[in-house]
């Protein structure tokens, strides 16, 4: 297209390509060449406004950028500042303007859109965690694609990974253009490998051996163990961390003016090998002298927060306790409405080898929550998780109750993950938001059974169990099991807030035949049919009470060759009972998770009685407890213990055959076949020479187990939130108090006849459950004859 310029003024005002690659963040100020034709020179009035050139870009964003409108005059200043503000938009390689007459003519070349960002030859730093580095500075999909913004990241990523002790690393680029002015981007990255300490030492230690103070570190020499722990590899952080490490070594035992006067890191040149120097001056050990609170406390007592004071005068010096007090008053601050409380201790050295220590407290202003809010609860209710808020909106602001609300959904058992912010409502100085952020995970299984196992024949079966029904919280299960051992149907429902006060409510509906002969148990068989409701009512924030009513038909078959002990209590008692029982229990849960805890314990002790006007009356105590105790941030050691005893009362004199606990296999002592410890039953009279002497198993009336397991990381494992391995040793068995007369292989409590196992397992949380695999090792298993079993189960949380 021709266009006639005379006899109007004509001017262009361009920018060199070379500058236009640059965004206004690298804060350029090109140089803008004017061409103004000799005819005249001035302003004039822009009747109308042009765009050329675009593709991608609105016009009305460019008429946006455009600082002037119809009807404006314009001069040649004025396109100065329309090109300059233009190109600060990023948008642009290149802007031409002309005049036709009172047309103001645009012409742009708008910069490429990234189409596609890869990243290969990347193993330290994961590609998720690149893209979303590139992505904060400007380089993602859809963005603009700017040159110099690519070599400023890449020249970044090169010290990253320089600061990972990788000092090989390379990093080059491939910009592939595309039609329709986009463009492909391909990151090739070399990262070589992790320079090896080869020597560190530290200069100036004299009160404490240097093999001692080395050993405090993280960077360590090489050794048998370097393999897995990668503690010979030199980096940046790690030293950075050791630096402080070694600081707060000095400085925890009296060394206040400690200082760490030069840090020396040299490479050989192949850069395969460190040397690290640490220089060091110790100074002398300082006692503390006068210890001060000073600052504005607000409504607090200056007597409360002294009572915090873990510095006292007459102490060796110690930083260890300037932080602890500091934390202490921050929490109790805190906890008292204060959330922008901040508390620091200072030390003022003397020329006597003493310390003041004076402690600036400033309160501020009582913080109140504005908004308490939830994301990530793609299915739980918003409802389910506030009822478990202990913080209220309104109400001020309570570290303690923010934590306990935290706490409260992790032991939930929905959420793999739960973090919370307290961010300040922008233009308050005393309002937060409380802001909870949760990662869900599977809370419930679905499974289908279709097998044949030898001991049990075909297996059939089907359960449904969820204890987050639609996220309202609420626990239903169903299941149908058919095989040669066990025929059953059963139905359960739980609300753990029936009420607005917590009380809960639940019931269930089971029938079921047991053939026990098909499990290596007594030749025996019930059919039983019964329910029950039970209600829960909280007795404190971990404590809770829980009350149930039962009732439950039982029709015993004795089988071929019944052991005597089954067949006396028959004669007695009959095959057909009815029983109303009564369940009360107290529970005790300070577990930091609902599943996989590593914090915490849990005690339960519950008590069954089957009320007179039962056809059989008897009583069961139980108690089952466990507590983690943290060794190091991933390693945890946890103890647990179960209880358990019964007898009869009134006309019934003993616990009931049926009602025995057993012991052996997985969440009992593993290692041992599932119920086959403890008395066993006696051969019957006639034809018992037929069958083993020893008997089948027939449980007892005593329980006693427990174990101890050494809980550790997965290796090689990215995300152990998954997984929960760990090396047990388990100890236990039933016994009988009250043996029949015509028993021979029935025994009471003797701890020689404790069993014990050795083993390892792991414990996967799939989407269909958790699974659980173990292998283990019994020893004084003179009545067994397999000495090593490996067990799976599949459901089960430990």
């Amino acid at each position: 297209m021709r266009m006639a310029f005379f006899p109007a003024l004509v001017f262009f005002l361009t920018y060199p390509a070379a500058v236009a690659a640059a965004s206004s963040a690298d804060a350029i100020a090109p140089e803008a060449r004017l061409a103004v034709a000799p005819q005249t020179t001035g302003t004039f009035e822009i009747t109308d406004v042009r765009l050329q050139g675009l593709q991608r870009v609105s016009a009305g964003t460019v008429f946006n950028l455009i600082p002037f409108s119809v009807g404006d005059r314009i001069d040649a200043l004025g396109v100065r500042t329309l090109v300059r503000g233009m190109f600060e938009s990023g948008f642009f390689k290149d802007i031409r303007v002309a005049r036709d007459r009172g047309v103001l003519i645009v012409t742009v070349l708008e910069r490429p859109a990234i189409e596609s960002i890869e990243i290969d030859g990347n193993k330290a730093i994961k590609t998720e965690a690149l893209l979303d580095g590139l992505g904060q500075q400007g380089l993602k999909e859809g963005e603009i694609f700017k040159q110099a913004t690519l070599e400023r990241v890449g020249l970044e990523l090169e010290r990253q990974y320089v600061a990972q002790g990788r000092y090989g690393a390379s990093l080059e680029t491939e910009i592939e253009d595309l039609p329709r002015n986009r463009v492909a981007i391909k990151i090739l990255i070399e990262e070589g490998k992790s320079s090896g300490i080869h020597h560190l030492n530290i200069v100036g230690a004299q009160s404490y051996n240097e093999a001692e103070l080395l050993d405090k570190l993280e960077l360590q020499h090489p050794n048998l163990l370097s393999f897995y722990r990668n503690d010979d590899k030199y980096s940046k952080e790690k030293l950075s961390g050791d630096l402080e490490t070694l600081e707060a070594y000095y400085k925890d035992r009296g060394y206040a003016d400690f200082d760490i006067y030069s840090t020396q890191v040299s490479i050989t040149p192949d850069r395969q090998q460190v040397y690290v120097t640490i220089g060091i001056e110790e100074g002398a050990v300082y006692t503390v002298n006068e210890v001060n609170l000073i600052g504005e406390l607000g409504d607090v007592e200056a007597h409360d927060l002294e009572q915090l004071l873990l510095v006292q005068e007459g102490q060796t010096f110690s930083q260890a306790r300037i932080t602890a007090t500091e934390e202490r008053m921050t929490i109790a601050l805190g906890n008292a409405g204060f959330t922008f409380a901040t508390a620091s201790g200072v030390p003022k050295i003397n020329d006597d080898d003493t310390v003041d220590v004076e402690f600036f407290v400033n309160s501020g202003k009582r913080a109140y929550v504005r908004r308490v809010s939830f994301t990530g609860n793609a299915l739980t209710q918003d409802g389910v998780m506030r009822r478990e808020m202990r913080q209220m909106e309104g109400g001020w602001a309570s570290t303690a109750q923010i934590d306990l609300s935290k706490v409260r959904l992790q032991r939930l058992g929905y959420f793999k993950g739960v973090d919370v912010e307290t961010p300040q409502v922008a233009g308050t100085d005393d309002q937060i938001d409380v802001n909870f952020t949760v990662e869900e995970q599977p809370s419930g299984s679905i499974s289908a059974t279709v097998g044949f196992s030898q001991g049990f024949g075909l297996i059939l079966g089907g359960n449904y169990q969820q204890n987050n029904v639609l996220g309202s919280g609420n626990s239903l299960g169903l299941g149908l099991s058919i095989s040669n051992f066990q025929k059953s149907a059963n139905f359960n429902f739980f609300d753990p807030y029936f009420t607005v006060d917590g009380i809960s409510r639940g019931f269930n509906v089971f029938v079921r035949r047991l053939d026990f002969d098909q499990r290596n148990i007594a030749r025996y068989a019930t059919d039983a049919a019964g329910g029950g409701v039970n209600f829960g009512f909280p007795i404190g924030e971990t404590q809770r009470i829980n009350f149930g009513l039962n009732v439950e038909w039982t029709n015993i078959t004795e089988g071929a060759f019944a052991a005597r002990e089954i067949s006396d209590f028959i004669a007695q008692n009959g095959e057909e009972s009815l029983n109303y029982k009564i369940d009360l229990s107290w529970s005790s849960r300070t577990l930091n998770r609902g599943l996989f805890p590593d914090r915490g314990s849990s005690h339960a002790l519950a008590f069954e009685l089957a009320v007179p006007g039962s056809d059989l009356t008897f009583y069961k105590v139980t108690y089952a407890g466990e507590r983690y105790f943290p060794i190091t941030n991933k390693w945890t050691l946890r103890l647990r213990g179960e209880v358990g005893f019964g007898d009869g009362y009134g006309s019934t004199d003993r616990l009931p055959f049926y009602e025995h606990f057993f012991a052996g296999g997985f969440g009992s002592v593993r290692g041992f076949e599932n119920s086959t410890l403890g008395p066993r039953s006696t051969p019957p009279e006639v034809g018992g020479q037929f069958f083993n002497s020893r008997g089948d198993p027939l449980g007892g009336n005593l329980k006693v187990e427990a174990s101890v397991e050494l809980i550790f990381p997965l290796p090689f494992v990215d995300d152990n939130r998954q997984f929960r391995p760990a090396l047990f040793v388990d100890v236990g068995n039933v016994f009988q108090t009250q043996c029949p007369t015509v028993a021979v292989n029935c025994f009471g409590f003797e701890p020689d006849l404790l069993r014990y196992s050795v083993g390892f397992g792991v414990t996967w949380l799939t989407g269909l459950g958790p699974m659980t695999f173990s292998i283990s090792t019994p020893f004084q298993t003179e009545a067994f004859d397999e000495e090593e079993r490996f067990q799976f189960e599949l459901g089960r949380t430990f």
